[in-house]
């Protein structure tokens, strides 16, 4: 090729490169201006998913899941969502209620531990009386627990194995309650509707109310015990937190064996304790004024001091005596546990756990007489 030639053809090839160099580099800026004006998106979606993570790590999967998924208390439901991951669930409970999620931070005071029970002897006598009584009710699987405040003397056979509670289970919860009302979390007067997710069936007439009917946590509260209403019970339960709220202090408590798993009515008698726990709820009650202010004491006696059912306890205590309680029936257990105060001043804790055949009349009839005879022997 002629030196002229050549010289043109590098020239141009030259100048090709030029014009491509030139071409990609606006190429690339146009490309970089476009990805600028998609950031503001990316930013704002990394921003939230960093922030989903940091208040995962911070307050657990369980919580977010319930703040979106709120448990229903529907039979077929046993219990709220698995703790999956919660590092600091001793301080802070989840609050679900009318369809809202919320965080209160707990309090030292709301999980104060009870007192274990100042055992003194075992009263072999009563122990003994009780026993021949068993014999004689062979379908009927006892747990019996009697407690003299005065001198700490006890019985104890089989009070130490879990039991199905029944509607027995409203004493944690009543307890647990009045623990949230003295660190502010509640009000007495604090005033709930009934909606449908509340209502069901079981014990009780509010599950015949009308739908958003207002009740204060007062009223409820009485219904829970006095009625043993399930619906009333239901809507305490979500107005302190949940179950897992409610299992988290029992534990605080020191309580091992006491807990609730599903929603009243609890056929299934999945919600558990053994007759000495509800033994120690009442002893702490009754004797621990570090556990509970006198103000939040004597309206509890007063609620389980007017319970409708007089046909177990109360059926075998003398005339005159006093007692305050709360009872359960599920069909297959029937119990009632209580404090009782005789006419010359003795007082003393019995809890009566019975299993028994379904719905069987021997399981009532082996409570009132077991009462009997506890009560008979502490007045002699």
């Amino acid at each position: 090729m002629p030196r002229l030639a050549q010289d043109d053809f590098n020239y141009q090839y030259q100048q090709y490169g030029k014009i491509y160099s030139y071409s990609n580099a606006v190429r690339k800026k146009n490309y970089t201006s476009k990805s600028k004006k998609n950031n503001p998106i990316k930013f704002l979606i990394s921003t939230i998913l960093v922030f989903f993570a940091f208040y995962s790590s911070i307050f657990g999967v369980k919580n977010i899941t319930n703040a979106i998924i709120a448990p229903i208390p529907h039979n077929n439901i046993n219990a709220d969502l698995e703790e999956i991951l919660s590092p600091i669930d001793s301080y802070l409970s989840n609050s679900w209620f009318l369809g809202k999620s919320s965080f209160k931070f707990a309090s030292d005071d709301k999980s104060a531990k009870m007192n274990p029970i100042d055992e003194n002897v075992n009263m072999p006598v009563l122990g003994n009386e009780l026993n021949y009584l068993i014999n004689l009710y062979p379908v009927i699987k006892p747990s019996i627990y009697v407690y003299d405040l005065e001198t700490g003397n006890y019985v104890d056979i089989n009070a130490q194995t879990p039991y199905a509670t029944a509607s027995i289970i409203k004493i944690p919860i009543l307890i647990d309650l009045f623990k949230s009302i003295e660190i502010s979390q509640v009000s007495l007067n604090d005033e709930v509707p009934l909606t449908e997710y509340f209502r069901t069936e079981g014990s009780g007439n509010l599950q015949f109310k009308a739908q958003n009917s207002v009740y204060s946590i007062d009223n409820l509260a009485r219904l829970m015990i006095t009625e043993s209403d399930n619906s009333a019970t239901n809507m305490i339960v979500a107005k302190i937190g949940n179950m897992s709220d409610l299992n988290q202090s029992i534990r605080d408590w020191g309580l091992k064996n006491t807990q609730m798993n599903n929603w009243l009515p609890d056929y299934k008698g999945t919600n558990i304790s053994t007759a000495k726990e509800l033994a120690t709820m009442l002893y702490n009650v009754e004797t621990n004024d570090k556990f509970l202010k006198q103000e939040s004491k004597e309206k509890i006696i007063d609620y389980m001091s007017h319970v409708h059912n007089d046909r177990l306890l109360p059926a075998g205590i003398g005339a005159g005596a006093t007692i305050y309680h709360k009872t359960g029936d599920i069909g297959t257990m029937l119990g009632d546990a209580g404090v009782i105060t005789t006419p010359n001043g003795k007082k003393y804790i019995a809890v009566i756990l019975a299993n028994r055949p379904h719905n069987d009349y021997r399981g009532k009839e082996f409570i009132v007489k077991a009462s009997e005879i506890i009560y008979n022997y502490m007045v002699k």
